[in-house]
């Protein structure tokens, strides 16, 4: 599957941004989408994910209650709502296709990925 991130941005600290990632070719025939982020130097961290089938989702501790994501069948299209934005949420996110072995938290879990979309948080 190929997946084509957008909707990053420039944004001021506890502003909001909405990230899209659709699933182009046939309908996302994976069970799981996640959402990742990679800071410069670091590595590449969870930040959410969403079965495809019933909507269940699974945040990190550093974004519950301020991240949301969601998917819309219809368009083929996952969403990461971003709220209550910090400098340190600055970074590359990448959404991601599972690799049909159930739920993971890292990067290893999953085996198709966006080009990532640049988030920068300014203070």
């Amino acid at each position: 599957v190929q997946l084509v991130e957008s909707g990053g941005g420039l944004v001021q600290a506890g502003g909001s941004l909405r990230l899209s990632c659709a699933a182009s070719g046939r309908t996302f025939s994976r069970y799981y989408m996640g959402w990742f982020r990679q800071a410069p130097g670091k590595e590449r961290e969870f930040e959410a994910a969403i079965r495809w089938s019933d909507s269940s989702t699974w945040y990190a501790e550093a974004v519950k209650g301020r991240f949301t994501i969601s998917r819309d069948n219809a368009e083929n299209t996952g969403y990461l709502q971003m709220n209550s934005l910090k400098p340190e949420d600055t970074a590359v996110y990448y959404c991601a296709a599972d690799r049909g072995y159930g739920l993971g938290y890292k990067s290893y879990d999953y085996g198709d990925w966006g080009q990532g979309t640049q988030v920068t948080v300014s203070s």
